[in-house]
């Protein structure tokens, strides 16, 4: 559908585009949020670095990994070891970690827009920040639910209290066997609801989101729509940078914004009804939020 030519509308600085942006927002009779883990990482949770090196300085020594995520992948020699990774991966990046600045910022932003958020983002900052949870759809999964790993059947179980009692309860880099969570149909271990391979499961919540989101797109297909995509990257562009341009491009009332570090692009055929801003997501929406006092 599109051309291999990309912009990135370089020709305005980056006063001009803020403007630009401020006023899609306050025009849009919608808007549809695409977020990526640029607008998490401007929010704090990174998962390199200081943050990583200090809370997992005994279990990079033992198995010298780098980073957060890639120790997800790590071939532990047990499942006691693997939980114990994990359980304090998800307890930092999930249940310790507060809402970040960008998150309470989009917020203000979209105070009085109807609005609906598509997220690769699992976890969880959108519901800490005080977002609608009826206007989310965590399509990738959530870092607080558990699956059966074969999977035997389609059901998520909250994990909080079990991840505490092995952050709490772990020596050794590993958690006590008993801790080691089991299907409560089949018996067999429990994995993490995450999108990364055949063995997702989408759940009876995951399909009312996603029914969501499909209803709120096709109501405002042909209306004045900003596309808005924060800090999405180039990992799984079918999720929303694709059919963000897509919907761009067959409605011409519709307006695409691309805020990403260093990403910040957009197909020929949309340029002139598109804003990308090369720059960090949570500084562009602190200069938003600004803006919009000062106008409003």
């Amino acid at each position: 559908m599109f051309s291999k030519k990309m912009t990135t509308t370089s020709t305005e600085d980056y006063s001009d585009k803020i403007y630009r942006l401020k006023t899609a927002v306050s025009e849009a009779d919608a808007v549809v949020i695409g977020a990526g883990a640029g607008l998490s990482t401007s929010g704090g949770i990174e998962y390199t670095g200081e943050r990583f090196q200090n809370n997992f300085a005994d279990f990079i020594a033992k198995y010298h990994y780098n980073d957060m995520y890639s120790a997800t992948f790590y071939p532990y020699d047990s499942l006691e070891e693997y939980w114990a990774y994990m359980s304090r991966h998800i307890n930092m990046n999930r249940y310790a970690a507060p809402a970040g600045k960008p998150f309470s910022d989009l917020l203000e932003l979209m105070k009085d827009k109807n609005y609906f958020v598509i997220t690769t983002n699992v976890d969880h900052q959108f519901q800490k920040a005080g977002f609608d949870k009826h206007r989310l759809f965590y399509t990738q999964g959530d870092y607080g639910l558990w699956q059966c790993g074969e999977p035997c059947h389609n059901e998520t179980y909250d994990n909080a209290e079990t991840v505490a009692l092995m952050v709490s309860e772990q020596k050794d880099l590993r958690i006590p066997a008993e801790l080691v969570p089991q299907c409560p149909k089949c018996g067999k271990p429990m994995s993490m609801n995450l999108r990364c391979d055949d063995t997702f499961v989408q759940d009876k919540g995951w399909h009312t989101a996603a029914k969501r989101y499909g209803d709120f797109l096709r109501m405002h297909m042909n209306l004045k729509t900003l596309y808005l995509e924060l800090g999405v990257g180039g990992n799984t562009p079918g999720v929303i940078k694709y059919p963000f341009w897509k919907m761009t491009a067959q409605n011409p009332l519709a307006v695409y914004a691309c805020v990403n570090l260093s990403e910040a692009v957009c197909p020929g055929e949309i340029q002139e009804r598109s804003v990308c801003i090369d720059d960090d997501a949570g500084r562009v929406l602190s200069d938003l939020v600004t803006l919009y006092n000062r106008y409003f």
